[in-house]
Order: structure tokens, then C-alpha cells, then sequence
């Protein structure tokens, strides 16, 4: 691979020592994966650890064939075996043939370890002691046998999340390992749905063939190795899936795959197609697919432009523009004004992660009863599912209490509101609490539009207020928009930083403008569709428009999600704050008034749920593409309407970054990634106007400077 002087690798090394295995089964030589660095820097496998690893193993064969050894096993430094490649490497690769070689190195590699049983009687081992990710878990997979520990963090092959497909093995050996339905759970779904395996999972699938304790694990798998050398021990394996069977699983996940990701990404289609010829290909032919996919998966944009949005996400955990931590308050008691649906989610967080005691207040007691009884089922819910322990859920029980009375916040040092958006409502509940609640406590807004500092104006001590915006569900959800009012101190904002650091959400700080970052977006881009449809265009026409960006849902089965009335509530807002630039919309507050669905269910699980035809008439009847629209322009057809929202998103972000709502465009790529599902292979938003020539065409500038998110030109 030619050497790129702009890319610097981690190395990790491969250490070999020899062990005796118990039983006088002999000598296994012990290659152990080791960056030399800390468990915070996990090993990355990127070209020279690569030739590195590849020239030790050609030691170990060379002994292997010299009768010296009786097995060879690998396993990794505490916590892991391998992250994967390297994915910096990746991304300074600039030519085909280049990419074409990595896939290559890694084959070579590993194919030391698949064929020497083959070559010399002598059976290779991987002792899967922590993660084991990508080209991590693939060097397992081409040994022939796999253990792992009971505390391994994460099992996966991930690839096809971040625009490429497993290239050193994967394709190949997974299907073969768990037979093809199972494969497809873990080439496809689960990389999906960012869901790697745990060690339990891993076993009962046949991804490794034994489980043990991670106390003693390597002493554990040494001592099985040594039954497997002398015979004691036999592993079975699966017989390869009949033709008939092969051909079904794929035809119905190429069909799912056409619903759900259609033309929006490469790589979940080419990694389909290397499991559907994995079954008749020989181990030569398969990998040498893999090289070629993986090296036209590299030169493209949506791959890059994917781990531009994983690099994001990581550098996440240190939010931009955030004050010095130490200027944080310490929070020993939460107040959480609301028991509704939203606060008790909030409630429950608190207590969850915090460990502190929280108190809801409500008007009446009957809400004030529901609020806790949320807390309760969920507590008793994931205690059912193993997701809590039962000490767990007791504790985050007793901790949360209800109450009517606002003057149990007096000793909160932390209160946060989570009432009916309504200004008006919000400053009475304000007022209220600072009469109540030391000088020193924080006050915080859940606020998913409204301002901050209009909220905060009439009280004597507005530097205490910050609004920290959670999305919905509260649990599931990563992302949370920290926003600083006019007149925020650095202490409160410190504050709200730490809280959602405690509480394992990404903060995004936020300037105090209308929709701060994502409703803002999000809602705009609801608006265009709808807008679309108040014109003419037909409602099945519009809901898909939106397609090419491979979005996880289309626009109404989003804006069943966020809730209609929510929706028309934010697009309403929005509009008085910013202006005509956000459609309003007649047909939506109609079907808000009637309480229609706006989706059926869904066909099946995992797919999109249809747009409820029923709403058609709402918006008036569905008109042909290029008639007069009932709002004077033409009516559109779907390029029209996705047209017509990218630019509007180009629009809006130019605005926002001229307004200072966030230092820079990674912060609103971040946002729209975590808080609005934007799928990693766009990079976000910003990288996706710039390689759609949008952002050149509507501003006269990139967002992002060329090779960031994309193949440089």
C-alpha cells in the first residue's frame, strides 16, 4: 500500500510467546494484538500493524511446519482484541488500486490462520478477551476456533453502517458459521441498528463456540484449546444452508433492503451480493469480491462522508464552545416541574443515572399518580428484561417522589420545567420557582422551540436559566440541545453540560434562536413536504420524496413520531419567529383538530408504515405534476418536492451559521445525525448539500472543505 505522509498509523503490534497447554498437548504459540497503549486507546488495525501481524504468523507457520507447535492462538490487550481498521487509514487511501491492496493485506493476513489446519495439521484460536469489531471479530472468524469473554464490551461487523462492507473474510465466513438468515442479522441488521453483539448473543448464534469467565478467561480457553488439540473435545458445525434456502433469505432481504435503504447507499446492496454468492464461491473467489468491493466502497462519498459522521459523533463527548467543567454546581436533589409523559421520562433518567432523589410536582394528584406509575412500570419493565437489576429498579423507585405542593423544590438545586409550550405558562412557573429556591439552584427549560431568554426576562436572577432540550422517547434518544440565553452564566451552562454528561446524552450547545438546531431543520423540512401537498402534489408522492436521503422513516411516519399536534405547534412557532420562509399549513392543523392518524401500521416489522390515504382530502385533491398548484407555483413531482427541501435546508443552515447558532457546520450535522435520525453515509446534512452541488448553487460556497465527508476532487 503506498505510504501517505498526511496519515500517521496507531501500530498495533503482534506479540508472539510460546504456552504450554496442559495435558502434554504440546506448545501453542500466542499472537497478542497490543498498540502499547492504555484501555482508552483501543488497537485499530491499519497497514504496518497489518504487515506486522502477517509477518509474525509467517513465523508461526514456518514453525507450524517444522512440527515445533501444536496450535497457534490470538487474542488481544485487556478490553480488546481489535476496533477494526484503521478508519483514518481508510480515508487517506486516494486511489483504487490502493484500496484494492488494503483489502488484499488483510486477506493475506488472515488467511494464515484459516488455512493452516489445511497446510500443517495444526488448528488456529482466537481468545476473544474484549471488543472485537470489524477486522477485529474477522480475525477471529478465520481461526478455527473462537472463545470469548464473559465481559467482551461488543462482537460486530459494523461495516455496512459506515459505507463499506466486511472485507477481510466476513462475507464469506460469517454465512458459512451461522448460515445465511443469521448472517444477514449480522452484516446487515444489526450494523443497522448500531447493535453489536454481547458474548452471551455471539455464543447462541455460533459466532464463537465457548463462553467463559473473564476472571481466569485465558487460563479457561487454554485448557479447552488443549481438549480440542488432543481430541477431547469436538466442535460441530452447521451443515451450509441448502441452495433453495440461500436463495430465499436473500431474495427477501434484497426486497426489504429495496423499501428501506433503496438507491440512498452502496454498501448494504454490495454486501448482499457478496452473501449471495458466498455459498457456491470458493474461499479465493470470495475474498477477492471482497477486495473489490471494498476498495469501490472507499472511493465513494457516502463512505466517507460516513466516517466523517462516526468521527463526529465520537469527538461528541467533548462538546464545542462548552465552559470549563469545574464551573459545574453539584446537583444533590432534582426538581421536575410536570408528571406527564415527558417529565416522567426525565424523572426516571435523573434518578437512573444521577442517583439522586427527584421530585415531580404536578396541579392535581391524579397526574401526579401517573407520573410515578411510569416510573414504576418502567423500573419493573427493563427489570423483567434483565436490563436493571432488581437493587436497580427499587432504588430509582424510592427515589422518586410525587408531590402538588410547588414548595417542595426548596430543596432542589437543580429544577427543570417540562409544562405545556406556552410562553405565558412557562414565565408563571418561573416566577413561581424563584421565590422558592435557593440562590444558587439552576434553572432549566425543556423547551423544544420557545425562547429561552423571553422565558427568563422578568426574574430578578435570568443568569440562572438554561435550557436543556431533550428529545423523545427521553431514554432511547442520544442527543440533548444545551441552550444559552442572553443573559446564561457560565456556571449554569457548566451545569447543563455536566448533568447530561452524567446522564450518558451528547450535548450540543445551542445560541438561543428559534428551533434552536434540529426542530428547526426538522420542522422545515415537515413544512416543505406539507407545503408540497397544500399545492397539488399527491400525499403518497410527497411522504417518499424525501427517499434518496435513506432517511429511517418517511415524513409522516416522522411526524406521527414527533406527533402531529406537536409538529403544527413548532411549524407555527417557527413561522412567527423566522417568517413566511416557513410554510404554514391549513390541511395539517385540520387533521390536528380531527385527531387523524396519519399512518397505518406497518406491513411488517422493520418496515415503513404508509401514509394514511384518509388525509388526502384534507389538503384538497391530488393534482398532476406541472398543473397550476392551488398555491400559484406548479404542482411538483417527487424531485420537485426533494428540490424544494434542500433547498430550503441550504437556506437555512447559511442563515444559522450566519446567526451563530452553533460554532461551526459539525454541530448541526452532529445534531441532525443524533436527534433526527440523519443517516451516517449523508455525513450528517451539511456534506450531502455539498456533494449534491446545493450548497455551491444556493450560497455560492461549501459548508465543508473538499476530502472532509467526500472523495476530494
Amino acid at each position: 500500500m503506498t505510504e501517505n505522509p498526511a496519515f500517521t498509523e496507531r501500530v498495533t503490534h503482534s506479540l508472539v510467546r510460546d504456552v504450554q497447554l496442559p495435558g502434554g498437548a504440546g506448545v501453542l504459540a500466542l499472537v497478542t494484538l497490543d498498540n502499547g497503549l492504555d484501555h482508552t486507546k483501543p488497537n485499530t488495525l491499519g497497514p504496518a500493524g497489518i504487515a506486522e501481524l502477517r509477518t509474525a504468523l509467517e513465523g508461526v507457520r514456518a514453525r507450524a511446519e517444522a512440527g515445533e507447535i501444536a496450535a497457534v492462538g490470538v487474542t488481544g490487550k485487556p478490553y480488546f482484541v481489535a476496533a477494526g481498521a484503521d478508519l483514518k487509514g481508510i480515508t487517506s487511501v486516494h486511489g483504487h488500486d490502493e484500496a484494492v491492496e488494503l483489502g488484499r493485506m488483510g486477506h493475506a493476513a488472515y488467511s494464515i490462520l484459516g488455512d493452516l489446519r489445511a497446510q500443517t495439521g495444526v488448528p488456529t484460536f482466537a481468545f476473544v478477551n474484549g471488543l472485537a469489531l470489524g477486522g477485529g471479530l474477522e480475525v477471529a472468524l478465520n481461526c478455527d476456533y473462537r472463545t470469548v469473554a464473559s465481559d467482551a464490551a461488543a462482537l460486530g461487523l459494523p461495516e455496512t453502517g459506515i459505507g463499506l462492507v466486511p472485507g477481510w473474510g466476513g462475507a464469506y465466513l460469517v454465512p458459512r458459521l451461522v448460515g445465511v438468515e443469521k448472517a444477514i442479522e449480522v452484516i446487515l441488521t444489526r450494523p443497522a441498528a448500531n447493535k453489536p453483539y454481547k458474548p452471551a448473543e455471539a455464543l447462541s448464534i455460533g459466532l464463537v463456540d465457548e463462553l467463559f469467565d473473564a476472571a481466569d478467561f485465558l487460563e479457561q480457553s487454554i485448557h479447552w484449546a488443549a481438549k480440542v488439540v488432543t481430541g477431547e473435545i469436538e466442535v460441530p458445525r452447521r451443515e451450509l444452508d441448502p441452495q433453495p434456502v440461500w436463495d430465499a433469505v436473500v431474495a427477501a432481504a434484497k426486497e426489504r433492503l429495496d423499501v428501506v435503504v433503496g438507491a440512498s447507499r452502496p454498501a448494504p446492496h454490495r454486501a448482499l451480493g457478496l452473501i449471495a454468492a458466498a455459498r457456491n464461491a470458493t474461499k479465493e473467489e470470495a475474498f477477492a469480491a471482497e477486495d473489490q468491493a471494498l476498495a469501490d466502497l472507499i472511493m465513494t462519498d457516502e463512505m466517507r462522508a460516513s466516517i466523517y459522521a462516526f468521527n463526529l459523533v465520537g469527538a461528541g463527548k467533548k462538546p464545542a464552545g462548552a465552559p470549563d467543567p469545574k464551573l459545574a454546581r453539584p446537583v444533590t436533589r432534582v426538581g421536575v416541574v410536570g408528571a406527564g409523559l415527558m417529565a416522567a421520562q426525565m424523572a426516571f433518567l435523573f434518578a437512573q443515572r444521577l442517583g439522586v432523589p427527584v421530585v415531580m410536582r404536578d396541579l392535581d394528584q391524579e397526574r401526579v399518580d401517573k407520573g410515578l406509575a411510569f416510573v414504576r412500570e418502567t423500573a419493573e419493565k427493563l427489570a423483567g428484561r434483565g436490563r436493571l437489576s432488581p437493587e436497580a429498579a427499587t432504588r430509582i423507585v424510592a427515589s422518586v417522589s410525587g408531590t402538588t405542593d410547588i414548595g417542595e423544590f426548596a430543596s432542589c438545586d437543580f429544577v427543570i420545567e417540562a409544562v405545556t409550550e406556552v410562553m405565558g405558562l412557562k414565565k408563571k412557573v418561573f416566577a413561581e420557582l424563584e421565590g422558592i429556591i435557593s440562590p444558587e439552584a439552576i434553572l432549566a427549560t425543556n423547551t423544544s422551540a420557545l425562547s429561552v431568554t423571553e422565558m427568563a426576562a422578568d426574574l430578578a436572577h435570568p443568569e440562572r436559566v438554561v435550557g436543556i432540550h431533550f428529545f423523545n422517547p427521553v431514554a432511547q434518544m442520544p442527543l440533548v440541545e444545551v441552550i444559552t440565553a442572553d443573559k446564561t452564566s457560565d456556571e449554569a451552562l457548566a451545569t447543563a453540560f455536566a448533568v447530561t454528561k452524567k446522564l450518558r446524552k451528547t450535548a450540543i450547545g445551542s445560541a438561543d434562536r428559534p428551533g434552536f438546531i434540529v426542530n428547526r431543520l426538522l420542522l422545515l423540512v415537515m413544512g416543505q413536504v406539507v407545503d408540497a401537498i397544500e399545492g397539488g402534489t399527491p400525499v403518497e408522492v410527497a411522504d417518499r420524496a424525501l427517499a434518496p436521503l435513506g432517511f429511517p422513516m418517511p415524513t409522516f411516519e416522522l411526524t406521527d413520531l414527533v406527533g402531529p399536534a406537536v409538529a403544527q405547534h413548532v411549524l407555527t412557532s417557527l413561522r412567527e419567529n423566522l417568517g413566511d420562509r416557513i410554510p404554514a399549513s391549513q390541511g395539517l392543523a385540520r387533521i390536528v383538530e380531527d385527531g387523524t392518524r396519519v399512518v397505518l401500521d406497518a406491513p411488517a416489522k422493520g418496515l415503513p408504515k404508509p401514509v394514511n390515504p384518509a388525509i388526502q382530502e384534507y389538503f384538497g385533491a391530488a393534482l398532476s405534476p406541472g398543473e397550476p398548484g392551488r398555491n400559484g407555483q406548479s404542482v411538483l413531482d417527487a424531485d420537485g418536492v426533494l428540490d424544494s427541501v434542500l433547498t430550503a435546508l441550504t437556506t437555512e443552515i447559511g442563515l444559522m451559521l450566519d446567526e451563530g447558532v452553533v460554532p461551526g457546520p459539525q454541530q448541526i450535522d452532529l445534531a441532525m445525525i443524533l436527534g433526527a435520525g440523519w443517516g451516517f453515509h449523508t455525513g450528517g446534512i451539511t456534506p450531502y448539500l455539498d456533494r449534491t452541488g446545493y450548497s455551491e448553487k444556493v450560497l455560492g460556497r461549501r459548508f465543508l472543505p473538499d476530502g472532509v465527508a467526500n472523495v476530494p476532487a
